[in-house]
């Protein structure tokens, strides 16, 4: 244990942790075998929780539960820090290991038409302005983009029985409008866990995508570096490649 660690406040957290973890009440004895930590020690840990508000007991049964007082504190975070918050480090972060610019999108669904990915977050060099610079706000159809590939791939019930019904709009010579080669790289990124965008929407620019996802592996977001292709693509792409997972999964373990 570090020094300067309170080990009792480390407990109390660890027990919480715990509690939000299982999704479930929990009894002493279960908290006590998952942690690893002696019964009574739970208990005057609980004890101490419960008096200050942050968890409860259930009388019919004794086990412990998440108490209101953490519910207060996590809506009034909710309410202060918005998503586009939570990513601006990560995300500035990303941009000064790669000198790409990034992107963070989250999934706009238009009824009966096809699925967009809405940009929340950028970080660019107005030194160095791409082809396509599109605003805060604006959004790109999913289906040639990085990121949306990244949203249709893991978001929660996605219809993609629309790319079957509507003829998709070439933009490049490599914009996907089969809808059966679109379902396979669909398939592939769910595998791989990242998306690339091939000069799909603008030739001489790429795009590596990769989904922020939740405790339950669907999509928050996609975050995305882009730039020329030759910068991109050729040259160390498995290294961006991994980079722009490392900052998506630092995003992600706040929502763990």
């Amino acid at each position: 244990m570090r020094d300067d660690i309170i080990t009792s406040v480390d407990r109390a957290l660890e027990i919480l942790l715990a509690l939000y973890n299982s999704g479930e009440e929990m009894g002493i004895s279960e908290i006590s075998d998952a942690l690893h930590i002696y019964k009574s020690t739970v208990f005057r840990t609980l004890k101490t929780l419960e008096k200050r508000g942050f968890v409860r007991q259930n009388p019919e049964n004794g086990k412990y539960w998440i108490g209101i007082k953490l519910y207060a504190i996590g809506a009034l975070a909710g309410e202060k820090m918005s998503l586009k918050n939570i990513v601006a480090p990560y995300a500035r972060r990303l941009f000064d290991e790669c000198k790409e610019s990034v992107n963070v999108s989250v999934l706009e669904v238009v009824p009966g038409d096809f699925h967009r990915s809405l940009i929340i977050y950028k970080e660019y060099s107005r030194q160095n302005i791409l082809m396509v610079n599109q605003p805060l706000g604006s959004s790109n159809l999913c289906y040639c983009s990085s990121v949306g590939k990244c949203l249709l791939a893991f978001s929660r019930d996605v219809d993609l029985s629309i790319y079957e019904k509507k003829a998709m709009y070439r933009f490049t010579d490599n914009t996907l409008v089969d809808p059966k080669e679109l379902l396979e790289q669909i398939e592939r990124v769910r595998v791989e866990g990242y998306a690339l965008d091939r000069e799909e929407m603008e030739e001489g620019l790429a795009c590596i995508g990769v989904p922020i996802r939740n405790r339950e592996g669907y999509a928050l977001a996609a975050i995305s570096i882009s730039g020329p292709t030759p910068r991109i693509l050729n040259g160390g792409l498995e290294s961006k490649i991994e980079r722009v997972r490392a900052t998506a999964r630092d995003i992600e373990k706040l929502f763990v």
